[in-house]
C-alpha cells in the first residue's frame, strides 16, 4: 500500500498497484459463494470492474474498496451473508481447537504470561480469513502455529499494551473475523482478569467473513464479555461516520480500544486517535507487511497513541 502522511505526521495507508487484483480476486471469489446464477455472476462481475474503473486511484483507501465491493456484491446477488457456511465452520473448526488454547494459555505462571500467551493466541486466530491471494490456511494448522506463535511475532508491544490494559478502566475490543473470536475470548477474559470493564463490539451486518452478533454468541462471547454489541453497520475496519450511536458512545468513552486485523490497520491511520489502540493482527498480505516493515505471516501487537 502506498504510503501518505497524516496532519499529524503519521504515515496512512492508501492502496498500492496490487491492492487492485486483491479486489478483483476476492470479489470473484465472494461472487461464487453468493449464486449460482450464472447470469447473476456475470452482471456482478461486470459490476465489479466498473467500480474498480471508477474508483481505484492513489488516494483509495483498500478497506473503503473492499466495503464498496462487498456491498456492490450483496446487491447484485441478493445475498446477504455469501460467506455464511464458512463462517459457521470457522466457527466449529476454531472451538475445537479452543481447549488447546485455553490450555496453552493458563500454563502460563503468571499473569502477565497469560495475558501474554492469550494475546498471541489471538493474533494467529487472525489467519482464519478466505480468497486472499496468496495467503491459506488449514484450520488443523491453528493449534501448531499457537504454539510456535512466539517465534512469529515481529512486531512485540505485547508488555505495552498490559500496562495501557491495566490504566484503563474501559476497554473497547473491536473483533475482526468469525472463527478468529472464540479465540478473542481467551484475551478479553484475561482484560478483565486486570480489573477492567471490556465491551466487545462485532460488525452489524455480514462484510465478508467478519463476525456478527450471531458468531461471537456462537463461540460463547456473550458469556465472557462484560457487554457485547455491535457496530451498526458494515464495513471493513473502521468508519466511524457509518457507526451507530451506541457504538460511537462507547468508543468515546474508551481508554483503550484493542482492534483485530488487517481493515483497521487500514482505517485507523484515517482517524485521530484519542486514546490508545492496540492493533493485533497476522500480517496475510504483502502490502500490509510493507506499512508495518516486517514480512508476510508475522504475529503483530503494536500499541498505537
Amino acid at each position: 500500500m502506498r504510503l501518505e502522511v497524516n496532519s499529524e505526521g503519521k504515515l496512512k495507508l492508501k492502496v498500492e498497484v496490487e491492492c487492485a487484483a486483491c479486489v478483483l480476486h476476492r470479489g470473484y471469489m465472494e461472487i461464487l459463494e453468493a449464486t449460482n446464477d450464472k447470469a447473476l455472476q456475470f452482471r456482478a462481475m461486470t459490476a465489479l470492474t466498473r467500480l474498480l474503473s471508477r474508483e481505484f486511484k492513489p488516494t483509495a483507501i483498500p478497506a473503503k474498496l473492499g466495503t464498496k465491493r462487498d456491498r456492490l456484491v450483496k446487491r447484485v446477488t441478493g445475498n446477504q451473508d455469501p460467506y455464511e457456511k464458512k463462517k459457521w465452520l470457522s466457527n466449529k473448526r476454531a472451538l475445537e481447537v479452543l481447549p488447546q488454547a485455553k490450555k496453552f494459555v493458563a500454563s502460563a505462571v503468571s499473569p502477565e504470561a497469560r495475558f501474554r500467551r492469550a494475546c498471541l493466541c489471538s493474533m494467529v486466530g487472525n489467519i482464519i480469513e478466505f480468497d486472499i491471494p496468496e495467503h491459506e490456511f488449514k484450520f488443523e494448522d491453528v493449534g501448531k502455529l499457537i504454539q510456535q506463535a512466539e517465534n512469529d511475532i515481529a512486531i512485540d508491544e505485547i508488555s505495552q499494551i498490559h500496562n495501557a490494559a491495566k490504566q484503563a478502566p474501559e476497554i473497547l475490543y473491536l473483533a475482526d473475523n468469525a472463527g478468529e473470536i472464540a479465540f478473542d475470548t481467551l484475551l478479553v477474559r484475561e482484560l478483565k482478569n486486570v480489573g477492567v470493564h471490556v465491551t466487545v463490539a462485532v460488525k452489524g451486518k455480514p462484510i465478508i467473513n467478519d463476525a456478527t452478533l450471531q458468531d461471537a454468541k456462537a463461540v460463547g462471547m456473550h458469556e465472557v464479555a462484560d457487554e457485547l454489541i455491535s457496530n451498526g453497520t458494515d464495513t471493513v475496519g473502521l468508519f466511524l461516520q457509518e457507526c451507530s450511536k451506541m457504538f460511537l458512545s462507547r468508543y468515546r468513552s474508551a481508554d483503550l480500544v484493542v482492534a483485530k486485523g488487517m481493515g483497521y490497520a487500514e482505517t485507523l491511520t484515517e482517524i485521530k486517535l484519542k486514546v490508545p489502540h492496540a492493533l493485533l493482527l497476522r500480517t496475510k498480505c504483502q502490502p500490509v507487511a510493507n506499512y508495518l516493515g516486517v514480512s508476510k505471516g508475522k504475529n503483530i501487537a503494536k500499541l498505537m497513541t
